[in-house]
C-alpha cells in the first residue's frame, strides 16, 4: 500500500495527535496473522514517507534520525494498511514483515514474560543479530 493522494495524506496527518516531542507510537502487526511484532515511534515525516512509499519508516529517538525498517538488516516491513486509533494518538501499521522484526533476532519484540515466578524468554532468536547488523 502507498498513498500518493496528497489530500488523503494531509487529512491523515492532520488527524494524528503527535506528542510534545512531535512523536506518536506506532504498533506494527503482521497483517495476515495478527501477530504483534513491535512498537516504535514515528514523527510527521516518517508517517508521510510511510504512506508515500509503502515501506515503513520510523523515527529513531536514539539516533535522532529516520529509521527505515530493514535499511541495515534487510528485515523490511511493507505497509499493508496504516490505521489511527479513536483518540488519534496511536498508530497501527499492518505490515508484511520480511524476516524478523526484533533487533535481537527474534520474530517479534515481545519475547519476555513471567513464567514460574520469574522473567523468562519465551522465544529464541531465529537469526543471529551479528548476522543482521555485522556487530
Amino acid at each position: 500500500m502507498s498513498s500518493a493522494d496528497p489530500t488523503a495524506t494531509r487529512q491523515f496527518l492532520d488527524a494524528v495527535r503527535f506528542d510534545a516531542a512531535g512523536l506518536v507510537p506506532c504498533i506494527a502487526q503482521q497483517h495476515d496473522t495478527g501477530e504483534v511484532l513491535m512498537m516504535a515511534w514515528m514523527n510527521r515525516d516518517a508517517v508521510a514517507e510511510t504512506l508515500a512509499t509503502g515501506r515503513v519508516c520510523y523515527w529513531s529517538r536514539s539516533r535522532g534520525a529516520p529509521w527505515r525498517k530493514g535499511e541495515t538488516s534487510g528485515q523490511v516491513q511493507r505497509l499493508v494498511d496504516l490505521r489511527l486509533d479513536c483518540d488519534g494518538d496511536t498508530l497501527l501499521a499492518l505490515v508484511d514483515q520480511v524476516g524478523v522484526a526484533c533487533h535481537t533476532g527474534r520474530r517479534n519484540c515481545f519475547f519476555r514474560a513471567v513464567r514460574d515466578g520469574a522473567l523468562a524468554a519465551i522465544a529464541e532468536p531465529e537469526v543471529d543479530p551479528k548476522a543482521l547488523y555485522g556487530a
